[in-house]
């Protein structure tokens, strides 16, 4: 099952920021901490490549993934040429601080009125681009929304007398070929969720969970989770929080608990969880 999901304004948007590009100095490309390689497009190193421009990777919601997983993607990122990264929450004005003296420190030469450092914001949709960009201006100039795709246009603005930040659009790339990534891009919303069913999402994200956390779902839900599938956790959750059909036999209503669960997971009321692991790293328990 591949996902295609690409509004008209994403290839606008991809077009800007292959014209942008030559202007900017360093890519600040935001991702979810709780699926980095997943959430980061492979679009942007494809235009960063291209331009040999420097890139600060942002862990982004970082307070809602395994903190020891994170730190396992920061290394791994930081052996790359090129690139620096950082885990943080955009929301909190001290983390964002620390992106433009990050920035600056990939290119040295820009820090002056007459060669500000230009910063381009980039990221798939939902990662919190638009949340980095009002938490550094202190004011709101972006929208922020749980929905993909609420920024349409890229805006500029003047971080101070030597730093100049762009924020751009939400970036797919057109067809997601690998069922995973696209099951992954789900979980986050970084996709319509009119294009994957959330049954299905949260049957992939229940699977996840109890390889990886089980008892974050037994400590929230108050459900046995031993030799349940992920069906069987999405029909115990259904039971648990009176999910039920308005019909007589009283069915359990499994897209009213799918929801549930992947609320729950976006908002990090099940704790702090990681969903993807680099490969030759063991996983994560608890």
């Amino acid at each position: 099952m591949s996902i295609q999901w690409f509004p008209g304004h994403m290839n606008a948007a991809r077009k800007e920021a292959a014209k942008t590009m030559e202007a900017i100095d360093v890519i600040v490309e935001v991702l979810d901490a709780r699926i980095p390689e997943a959430s980061c497009n492979p679009l942007i190193e494809e235009l960063r490549l291209s331009r040999q421009r420097p890139c600060l990777k942002v862990l982004n919601k970082a307070d809602l993934a395994d903190s020891a997983v994170t730190k396992i993607w920061l290394d791994l990122y930081s052996q790359q040429a090129g690139i620096s990264a950082v885990a943080l929450s955009c929301r909190h004005a001290g983390d964002a601080a620390r992106v433009p003296h990050l920035c600056q420190a990939l290119a040295p030469h820009r820090n002056s009125r007459v060669k500000p450092l230009r910063m381009l914001i980039m990221g798939i949709p939902n990662v919190g681009k638009s949340t980095l960009m009002n938490t550094l201006l202190k004011r709101r100039v972006a929208r922020v929304g749980d929905e993909p795709a609420v920024t349409k246009v890229q805006q500029r603005h003047k971080l101070n007398d030597h730093m100049a930040i762009i924020d751009s659009p939400g970036l797919l790339w057109g067809t997601i070929e690998d069922p995973h990534v696209g099951l992954l891009l789900a979980t986050i919303n970084a996709v319509g969720h009119t294009v994957v069913d959330d049954e299905a999402v949260a049957e992939f994200l229940a699977t996840i969970l109890l390889a990886r956390y089980p008892g974050r779902l037994t400590t929230h839900y108050g459900i046995a989770v031993e030799g349940l599938t992920s069906v069987g956790v999405i029909d115990a959750i259904a039971r648990k929080r009176g999910c039920l059909l308005a019909r007589s036999d009283g069915g359990l209503d499994r897209d009213r608990a799918a929801r549930i669960l992947l609320s729950d997971y976006r908002n990090g009321t099940l704790g702090r969880t990681s969903l993807e692991v680099p490969e030759t790293q063991p996983e994560a328990r608890g």
